[in-house]
């Protein structure tokens, strides 16, 4: 049978976060033009692949500053919940386990949820 822990709920919302921060972070570098500052298009054939990249129009300050914003709240978040006070109660290779399990905690509650029902 697999451990189980018993997560802080601080930890479990900080882990939680992390993850939002990330994916919202992650979705606007996808919407984002491909530099952040203006550079002509260009193309590249002499490789291994080709390589084109469209002209970009850079970045705005308001773009560069919410990326910055998410960034910052990121590393903040993962210092948080990498140097939590539960980690000392954790040892070994269960440190490892926990980690990992509290990682996909947020997964486990969904799948829960209708738990029993045919």
């Amino acid at each position: 049978m697999a451990t189980t822990y018993d997560f802080p709920s601080d930890l479990l919302a900080g882990q939680e976060e992390l993850h939002q921060v990330r994916a919202e972070l992650s979705a606007l570098l996808k919407r984002l033009p491909w530099s952040v500052e203006p550079l002509d298009g260009f193309s590249d054939t002499g490789g291994w692949r080709k390589v084109e990249r469209p002209a970009s129009p850079g970045w705005t300050a308001d773009e560069q500053a919410e990326v910055e914003k998410l960034r910052r709240r990121e590393h903040e978040l993962a210092v948080f919940v990498s140097c939590h006070r539960f980690w000392a109660e954790v040892t070994g290779p269960d440190r490892m386990d926990a980690r990992t399990r509290l990682k996909h905690a947020h997964e486990g509650e969904a799948d829960n949820t209708g738990a029993g029902e045919a």
